[in-house]
């Protein structure tokens, strides 16, 4: 479970990353990452997902203590890194983005799903009883 909780630190620690960014500067952060600037009306639901982002990295972190009694946060996670993977997959496939903007992101949804799948607490052996 260490390797987990270690998965688990360094999403939730991303999560706040990125939470803090679309709440304090959403614009250069958008800018930054190779998108256009969000128009100001936008803002206002950039930044309710910033609550989002910033409770999810808080949650991580605090599951990251003792794995095995999170396994539904865990799980939504992977479930969030598969979705950020194919709406990734999908807008560059149709044009939206070039790969030079979504081939960084997609690569790390890929790969934190790949470790929260093969780490996580519902593989074999594991004291997992129920999901809480």
């Amino acid at each position: 479970m260490k390797k987990l909780s270690v998965l688990l630190s360094v999403c939730g620690v991303l999560q706040i990353v990125l939470g803090l960014a679309s709440l304090l500067v959403p614009t250069l952060f958008f800018v930054q990452m190779g998108l256009e600037a969000p128009p100001s009306d936008n803002r206002y639901m950039i930044g309710m997902l910033a609550a989002r982002f910033l409770a999810y990295g808080v949650a991580l972190i605090v599951a990251a203590r003792q794995p095995a009694r999170h396994a539904l946060w865990i799980g939504a996670m992977a479930a969030i890194q598969a979705m950020d993977l194919a709406v990734g997959l999908w807008y560059t496939a149709v044009g939206v983005l070039s790969l030079s903007v979504s081939a960084f992101p997609m690569f790390n949804a890929a790969i934190l799903l790949m470790l929260l799948v093969w780490w996580g607490p519902w593989r074999a052996g594991s004291s997992v009883a129920t999901i809480s």
